[in-house]
């Protein structure tokens, strides 16, 4: 189909890159095994910049598109020789290895400081690669008929997007590409066939992989190195346009200026994301993102629904809560006396002091509390059942179904093959390939797990500093507010148990940012001290060590409210201390509920809130800053390649951050929901907001990240199956020892006195006596204006007068074996239904399922007929036709089987 005359002579170059220096190492820098013969640069062609445009994507020549481009700043004052020297042999090599550069002078920069090396992949180079990376490529229209219209479509026409927006190419038959067979693809332009994406993949794969000298005895290869040496400042592929309006070269494609209009922008929030355009612009890793975000947050819609439900229940029946009502009441909480909540300088006080915290409570344990527990273990299988089958959609949308990202990962990490400097034959591929020995990978991963473990402790021991803060400033809290008139007004409401809650939460948020911005660093560091094999092994090593880090800093302290506080605190006269020193903290009387929904909300929402200002706002100001000059600059003095060099660098670990970030909220909607039903519509609105901004910041601050394969989400699949199976216990747990849930059915059904009013009774059967005169002098409060002789305490033991004094009651223990049952059975129930659930929805659609087959079968009908037309012509050609006869029958064979199965 196509024409190649004229480029046997560059053809040929490009394939001696393959047989090159035979004999030696195949797995070392790809760069190394060039042919050396010198390419012409189009650079260097005499061409007038005046009629080109300075917001062209395109060589001086109009033509040639620029596909990567590197900056750099000349200063001979830092390493400035060594620096040329090394820009000069990798250019060099570049261009041997069949790319195009052209230099843009620094005069010519905005700066007047700043080079820039544009490059260009000539068709050549991009279909040795395409056959290298194994890139699949049209070879016929899809004719496989789209599923029958749902009748409800119109109902959702407002979230809709232009078809055109939705579905920019239209749906191919594909097959991995192949030099030796052009003429089968649809090419209809070889400067259009593969996408802007496709390209700047390839180009980055070259880079990588190029050699710039030896240093030091050791061959010296990569963009990365180079970055991070300072021979080069930047190294990106452009964006087709400004993103707020359209590009005036009518060749350019406009896709960053459809993405901001279509999806960017905060107020379409409510519509679909173009998906498609998505990956063709960013890759499929970036949209394999967005579409699990986008799935995530459509499923939260129906947890925040029911979530606000069981809220509005709590609050339409927080009047008919009758142990509220009995702490509120004068004459039943206003008599009960409560022991002092530290030693001696806490006073006596009133039950009915607590009143409104109690009633607060109510709106969060209640029994639509047990319900929604329920349910969202239900939810979280139903999530990730539905997610499969998302993602089998798109896998065979996004020709990914035979993608596995360990054929994507055959090459090694250039960091890999630079350190390790042994080598051994694979018993594979029978090639030598660097390795790294065992003893090293063992000292390594000693001294990797040793640190992990050293950040985890100083996590445990900032969560036991702020523990001991919450114990030494209650007692504080309470004296000022007993003593100050100001804060009398306030008094109901802000409890000395609420103030120490809040403070203590707001305390521990500042230590887990300041953690995990030091902790970010160190498990960066760790994970290239290990050198990982390949890039799936180090985002998935990474991606470990930061999780495992995460979990402990963001969720240690409501692991603490919900199952440590209250739990072990003893009784007047007999608490226990912590380091012998600072008395354990007690629950209020209505329970430890409140203070792990104060604790999660301000967590929750602190991170999000800080999240988005990092994500949005400050990216925002150093662009800001970057372009201040520039801004008073003519338009058309100021270059594409300049305008994305003074945006901010999407770096390789910027998708890791971002599913962090929404699996981190995953673990608060699901681990401690019980506690906060309203945490999954917190979650719904930051989600909605969070598509937008990182929509925004991608299109219109951050330069165009390298295209990059994935078929999945990866390591974080697993990550959130464990979660969901962990939310189970946790709730379960909640729902028995936070809650007072089961101490009133308990009650309901077991202790209840009045037939009249089943929960009266409730809270005088709940505290338990002590006698005055039992308090050691270490423990005694230092006034007793009312010479009280009696106070009471939350817990179920004896009375001083009985024989068995301060014991655990009958009651106590029929409590805990019903909270032990109730969670042997909700766990059980739940994972019982979940099972079911993961059971009888199929990963794969069953419709996806036939659509694999058919297409693999036109596609292996369509390369056998290729296969048979060309045995056919070559036979009319040749005089051998006996052997070509039998070639011919063979494929004929090969076509025939295919139709049969």
């Amino acid at each position: 189909m196509m024409n190649r005359a004229g480029k046997a002579e560059k053809e040929e170059t490009l394939i001696e890159m393959g047989q090159a220096n035979e004999g030696e190492e195949s797995n070392g820098p790809l760069c190394e095994n060039l042919s050396n013969t010198d390419s012409d640069l189009p650079g260097n062609a005499e061409i007038n910049k005046r009629h080109q445009s300075k917001d062209s994507v395109f060589f001086r020549d109009g033509i040639r598109r620029i596909d990567f481009v590197l900056a750099y700043v000349d200063d001979p004052k830092i390493e400035g020789e060594k620096k040329v020297e090394r820009r000069r042999e990798f250019e060099n090599n570049l261009a041997k290895a069949g790319l195009e550069l052209e230099t843009e002078d620094k005069k010519d920069s905005e700066n007047g400081k700043t080079y820039f090396v544009k490059i260009h992949a000539p068709w050549e180079v991009l279909t040795t690669y395409a056959e290298v990376l194994n890139i699949k490529v049209p070879i016929k229209e899809n004719d496989i008929s789209c599923a029958v219209e749902n009748p409800f479509d119109c109902m959702f026409k407002p979230f809709r997007l232009p078809e055109i927006v939705m579905y920019p190419e239209p749906d191919y038959f594909t097959a991995p590409f192949s030099k030796e067979r052009q003429e089968l693809y649809l090419i209809d332009d070889e400067h259009t066939f593969f996408s802007p994406s496709v390209r700047n993949r390839i180009v980055f794969y070259i880079l990588t992989r190029c050699p710039y000298g030896t240093e030091e005895g050791k061959k010296k290869f990569g963009i990365k190195r180079l970055l991070n040496n300072g021979t080069y400042a930047a190294a990106y592929p452009l964006h087709d346009c400004q993103y707020w309006r359209r590009a005036n070269d009518p060749k350019c494609e406009n896709e960053r200026y459809t993405l901001y209009r279509e999806w960017a922008r905060f107020p379409r929030f409510f519509k679909e994301q173009p998906l498609d355009l998505i990956r063709k612009y960013y890759g499929e890793r970036i949209g394999i993102y967005f579409a699990w975000l986008g799935f995530y947050t459509e499923m939260l819609f129906i947890a925040a629904v029911i979530g606000l439900i069981c809220f509005l229940y709590g609050a339409f029946t927080m009047n008919e809560n009758i142990s509220s009502t009995e702490i509120c009441d004068p004459t039943i909480g206003g008599e009960i006396i409560m022991c002092p909540l530290c030693d001696r300088k806490c006073g006596y006080w009133r039950l009915n002091s607590t009143c409104e915290p109690s009633q607060y409570s109510h709106l969060f344990d209640n029994v639509a509390t047990l319900f929604f527990a329920i349910f969202m273990g239900i939810w979280v299988t139903l999530f990730l059942e539905f997610w499969k089958r998302r993602q089998a959609r798109l896998e065979y949308e996004w020709d990914l179904v035979d993608f596995e990202e360990e054929q994507q990962q055959l090459q090694l990490r250039p960091e890999y093959e630079a350190k390790c400097t042994k080598k051994r034959k694979n018993p594979v591929t029978q090639e030598l390939e660097p390795y790294l020995p065992l003893t090293s990978q063992a000292v390594r991963f000693c001294i990797s797990g040793t640190t992990v473990l050293f950040w985890i402790s100083l996590i445990i021991a900032s969560m036991i500093a702020v523990i001991v803060y919450r114990l030494a400033v209650y007692a504080a809290f309470a004296s000022i507010m007993e003593n100050t008139q100001t804060l009398q007004p306030i008094k109901s409401l802000l409890t000395p148990q609420l103030a120490t809650s809040v403070t203590a939460s707001c305390l521990n948020f500042i230590i887990i940012m300041i953690l995990n911005f030091l902790y970010e660093r160190i498990a960066i560091w760790i994970t290239d001290m290990e050198i990982p094999r390949t890039h799936l092994e180090y985002e998935n090593r990474l991606t470990m060590k930061m999780f495992l880090f995460q979990f402990v800093n963001y969720y240690s302290s409501c692991f603490y409210v919900a199952f440590f506080k209250g739990k072990f605190v003893g009784y007047p006269g007999h608490y226990t201390y912590m380091f012998d020193r600072w008395r354990n903290e007690e629950c209020d009387p209505a329970g430890c509920l409140i203070e792990l929904t104060t604790q999660l909300t301000i967590v929750m929402a602190g991170k999000q809130i800080w999240g988005n200002i990092q994500e949005a706002i400050v990216p925002w100001i150093w662009n800001w800053w970057g372009r201040r000059k520039a801004r008073s600059n003519p338009e058309n003095l100021y270059s594409r390649w300049e305008q994305d060099y003074d945006l901010q660098t999407f770096g390789p670990l910027g998708l890791f951050y971002e599913y962090l970030e929404m699996v981190i909220q995953f673990g608060f909607i699901t681990l401690f929901v019980a506690s906060f039903p309203l945490a999954p519509l917190l979650a719904l609105m930051n989600n909605i907001l969070e598509i937008r901004v990182d929509a925004w910041k991608l299109t219109t601050q951050f330069r165009r990240p390298v295209a990059a394969k994935a078929h999945s989400i990866g390591v974080w699949q697993e990550i959130l199956n464990g979660m969901a199976v962990l939310s189970v216990v946790t709730n379960a747990f909640i729902v028995a020892f936070t809650s007072d849930m089961i101490p009133r059915l308990v009650y309901f059904y077991a202790y209840v006195t009045d037939d009249d009013s089943a929960m009266a009774g409730y809270i005088n059967n709940s505290l338990s006596i002590f006698n005055i005169a039992d308090f050691s002098n270490k423990t005694r409060p230092d006034e007793n204006p009312d010479n009280f002789t009696t106070c009471r305490y939350r817990d179920y033991r004896y009375p001083p007068d009985h024989v068995k004094k301060y014991a655990h009651t009958m009651q106590f223990w029929h409590i805990l074996a019903a909270k032990m049952a109730f969670i042997i059975i909700m766990e059980h129930v739940v994972f019982l239904v979940k099972f079911f659930v993961a059971w009888m929805i199929p990963d794969v659609p069953s419709e996806v399922k036939a659509k694999i087959k058919r297409e693999k079968y036109l596609t292996q009908k369509i390369l056998h007929e290729y296969e048979l037309n060309k045995l056919k012509q070559k036979l009319y050609e040749s005089r051998n036709h006996a052997s070509i006869e039998r070639e011919v029958i063979a494929s004929e064979g090969r076509v025939e089987l295919s139709e049969v199965m």
